[in-house]
C-alpha cells in the first residue's frame, strides 16, 4: 500500500475538532468533487469521507439541540427572527 493511500485512510479516520471544521472541511471536498479535480478513486474516498463529515456534523446539531431542550425546559420553542412576526 502506498503512504498516500495510507496517510488518506488515517485523515479519513480522524474525526473533526469541531463542527465548523467538519463543514470546512466538507465545503473543500464539494467543491474539489464538483469541478471534477478527483479521479474516480480519490472520488470515491471523497464520497465516504464527506458522508462521515455529515454524520458528524448530525450528531453535534442534535446535541446542541438537546442542550437547549434542557435550557428552555424540554419545550423547543420556534425561532422568531427580531421584528419578524410582530404587527
Amino acid at each position: 500500500m502506498s503512504k498516500k493511500l495510507t496517510a488518506d485512510a488515517t485523515a479519513a479516520a480522524l474525526a473533526p475538532a469541531s463542527f465548523e471544521e467538519a463543514m470546512a472541511e466538507l465545503a473543500q471536498l464539494v467543491a474539489q468533487m464538483e469541478a471534477g479535480q478527483l479521479p474516480l478513486d480519490a472520488s470515491v474516498a471523497a464520497y465516504a469521507r464527506g458522508s462521515e463529515l455529515v454524520k458528524f456534523c448530525a450528531a453535534q446539531l442534535e446535541k446542541v439541540e438537546s442542550q437547549v431542550k434542557v435550557l428552555e425546559g424540554e419545550m423547543l420553542k420556534p425561532f422568531v427572527a427580531t421584528g419578524e412576526g410582530e404587527q
